[in-house]
């Protein structure tokens, strides 16, 4: 465990404490998310307003477009990195066990969870998913202008900025090769699989779909999958896969950092099988692994959170 996971504790504790004064000493301000935040209809983004900013640690800043770094701040990472992004419920919820994807019932669709979707995929050379996310999603693109066209031209110049290629990498993770063969993100995405599994797909997927195989057992060796991605000079990779996906990066200590949009819906548990982020490890009591809270934004009644992991 990296020197910084236990002494972290005391200061995310102070942290917290400052954050706790912060909410309860403000005063209400009018809510920064439109009415249609919490509707599951399609809120427009055009008249975002910008986050509020709690608390921010010293970190890395890109050069955002004027507009973007007004509507969010300073964001940026260091030069090699693996980050995530999910929205959870109040009480931890962030899928259902229908398979139907469940992060836009979550947000509410609420316009600056999608906003900053859009912000940390135009900062990706590759957004990560699972086999699960793609069948979940049918028709999705995971591209910054697909969740969040209002910003789509301050993306794409943050891109280009960045030196970026015009879209991230779309890298799909698959045991089985198992794919949604008529799903339109197969076009230009690498499939990462099996054996057994590229025997399945090769000759189905898109001819500008590329597969690798990694692996003759009957799971993807992730370490070897993110080696891969650096060796073709994907540094800065965001994953949008499932709890599962983030279980094998957080027992592997492949994860550097999490963003987290805590939704103030109430989700409940009952008969269906539902997630929280992490799936497929257990880490308490026995191996904690403790982040560090690195940002903490505000937009209405969402709150956005940044930590860093130990690698």
């Amino acid at each position: 465990m990296h020197a910084d996971a236990r002494s972290s504790r005391s200061s995310l504790a102070d942290t917290d404490i400052v954050l706790a004064r912060q909410l309860r000493n403000r005063s209400s301000a009018p809510d920064r998310v439109p009415s249609g935040g919490h509707d599951a209809g399609e809120p427009l983004t055009g008249a975002l307003s910008p986050f509020e900013v709690l608390f921010e640690a010293d970190l890395p800043s890109y050069a955002l477009p004027h507009e973007l770094n007004r509507l969010y701040g300073r964001l940026g990472f260091a030069d090699r990195v693996v980050y995530s992004n999910f929205v959870s419920s109040v009480d931890g919820v962030v899928t259902f066990g229908s398979g139907v994807s469940a992060g836009s019932v979550i947000s509410g669709k609420n316009p600056a969870d999608r906003f900053l979707m859009g912000l940390l995929r135009a900062c990706a050379d590759a957004v990560v998913i699972g086999v699960g996310t793609l069948r979940a999603t049918p028709g999705h693109l995971w591209t910054p202008a697909h969740v969040c066209p209002d910003f789509a031209t301050e993306f794409a110049t943050l891109r280009n900025t960045l030196r970026r290629s015009p879209e991230p990498r779309l890298v799909i993770l698959s045991n089985r090769g198992q794919l949604d063969f008529d799903h339109p993100a197969l076009k230009g995405a690498l499939v990462i699989t099996t054996k057994d599994g590229a025997k399945r797909c090769s000759s189905r997927v898109p001819s500008s779909c590329e597969v690798i195989t990694l692996g003759t057992g009957k799971a993807v060796d992730i370490k070897r999958a993110f080696a891969e991605m650096t060796r073709v000079g994907y540094e800065v990779v965001l994953t949008e896969g499932g709890p599962h996906v983030m279980g094998e990066l957080i027992k592997s200590r492949l994860l550097d950092e999490m963003f987290l949009t805590l939704s103030p819906v109430i989700a409940g548990r009952d008969k269906e099988h539902r997630l929280g982020m992490v799936e497929g490890v257990e880490l308490l009591p026995r191996i904690p692994v403790w982040s560090r809270l690195r940002s903490a934004r505000r937009h209405g009644d969402y709150l956005f959170l940044r930590y860093a992991l130990p690698r």
